[in-house]
């Protein structure tokens, strides 16, 4: 049993003509360019988009994993972004040849010359997988018949009005479909709502390929569990759920994870791996909000939450310490929760508690606007026409992430209130362009060495390169969000 892809035409027999696009299927079938099917009708083979597929035994995985243990199996991922790029890594790691696909040509140029665009990602690792002749990226969708596995990793934001976006999962799927094979197995990995595979993403693979899915090829769910710099767990060390389709789709996923990751999760369906990223996620959105809140009140009483916070740790059981901030930040926890919110209301059901997180997180901007002008008052200065420097633009520490994060929020809001904003970042010297905030695109970093130029200064993100003390001596008052100076300075105010 065997799949080959390529365009076709009939001889003056009858038989079928086929030239492969697959290299590998053309070095392995007799050695030539071209393969002959004497005897062969309409029935055996399916035809659309100029592509012919001999149809192979689909109903089991057993080919399929023979591939994967023989690395006979090339891997599509779409999108490069801070997950699809990990796992090329991961997959060029273990001797699998990947196709990386995206839309962005800046992003394929930078990739395909070995360098890596992801500050976290050394580019000696996107060197050594270029080298090594597994990887290279593309912007040519139509490659996706050259793949036998194809990982969905798109970006999946909220609308205005904090409803799903499901925008890059549509026009994905409409792109690969027609390239799509019998035998292959397509993954999302993307967070979104219980649901989404089997009432979006199936539907328009099925409706651009004419194949079934479960049938003709394989669908699973896969979240993406990734935490950029963290320097305890990477990609291949976190625990990977999985739902499929079927059993035999969630067997091929986790058959294909396996190679890859410390350990898979088999779960009964899509749906289940979809809710279970939310519940992830949910959950650190609502105890982050539940210590923003603390952080408020504890302010009134004179009482520094982050001395609580280290004292409570101490408690070997029962307790997990949350950090209070700016707001929420990140490509996961200001979005996921919802995604079940609007889902939810499908079934009648309302998201008091998760909704609740939302606007205390969602508050914290407008706290620390507030603290900043409370403090400036506290020396005799107006907010309006102060100098003020935006310390950190990423969403968290010792990244170059600007997804979603609070920074952004707070340079507009003080601005809107008549404050003259810089900002300054080591790993972000110049603001690349977000949905959110399009007007502050471009805008430069300055030299924390110009900090005696500004009233104030406001400790948006802790990098651990920055020496957060400069600020305390050159600036008359630090906003320290992040607790990156404790109660060493007078001149520094928590909020």
């Amino acid at each position: 049993m065997f799949i080959i892809v390529g365009t076709y035409h009939r001889s003056v027999q009858g038989g079928l003509i086929i030239r492969p696009y697959n290299y590998e299927h053309r070095k392995k079938l007799l050695g030539i360019g071209i393969v002959y099917f004497p005897n062969i009708s309409n029935q055996q083979v399916s035809f659309h988009n100029k592509h012919l597929i001999k149809r192979g035994n689909l109903k089991t995985t057993d080919s399929f994993i023979e591939a994967i243990n023989r690395r006979k199996c090339t891997i599509g991922i779409i999108g490069l972004g801070y997950v699809g790029l990990p796992l090329a890594i991961e997959f060029c790691r273990q001797k699998f040849p990947v196709i990386g696909f995206d839309i962005d040509p800046d992003k394929i140029e930078v990739l395909n010359s070995g360098e890596s665009y992801i500050k976290h990602i050394p580019s000696d690792r996107i060197s050594l997988i270029r080298n090594s002749g597994l990887f290279e990226a593309t912007a040519d969708f139509s490659r996706i018949v050259n793949t036998d596995a194809v990982l969905i990793c798109v970006p999946t934001p909220l609308s205005s009005h904090l409803e799903p976006d499901l925008t890059y999962i549509i026009t994905t799927a409409q792109s690969i479909a027609p390239y799509i094979h019998p035998g292959q197995l397509i993954v999302l990995e993307s967070t979104t709502y219980p649901g989404t595979t089997e009432e979006t993403l199936i539907p328009e693979l099925e409706k651009g390929s004419k194949l079934k899915a479960g049938e003709d090829f394989w669908v699973a769910y896969s979240p993406e569990r990734e935490d950029p710099n963290n320097p305890k767990y990477s990609t291949s060390t976190i625990p990977k759920v999985v739902g499929g389709f079927t059993d035999e789709c969630r067997k091929a996923a986790c058959a294909l994870y396996d190679e890859i990751i410390v350990r898979t999760v088999p779960v009964s369906s899509c749906a289940t791996a979809e809710a279970t990223k939310l519940m992830e996620n949910i959950f650190r959105s609502v105890n982050i909000a539940l210590v923003n809140e603390l952080k408020m009140i504890f302010h009134r009483m004179d009482i520094n939450i982050w001395e609580v916070i280290e004292a409570a740790k101490t408690k070997p059981f029962g307790y997990m310490p949350f950090y209070p901030g700016p707001g929420l930040g990140g490509h996961c926890i200001p979005i996921d929760p919802y995604y079940l919110t609007w889902k939810a209301k499908e079934y009648g059901m309302m998201t008091r508690f998760i909704e609740l997180a939302g606007e205390i997180n969602t508050s914290m901007h407008e706290y620390v606007v507030h603290r900043t002008m409370e403090a400036l008052n506290e020396i005799g200065k107006p907010l309006k026409g102060t100098k003020l420097l935006v310390v950190g633009l990423a969403y968290k520490g010792d990244v170059d992430d600007t997804r979603e994060s609070p920074s952004l929020a707070l340079i507009e809001l003080f601005e809107g209130k008549g404050a003259i904003v810089s900002y300054y970042d080591p790993f972000i010297p110049a603001i690349p362009k977000t949905r959110e905030h399009p007007q502050l695109t471009g805008r430069k970093s300055i030299s924390l060495d110009e900090a005696g130029n500004f009233d104030a200064a406001v400790i948006s993100t802790k990098h651990s390169v920055v020496d957060h003390r400069i600020l305390a001596q050159k600036c008359t008052l630090v906003i320290d969000t992040r607790n990156a100076l404790g109660n060493e300075f007078p001149n520094v105010k928590q909020a």
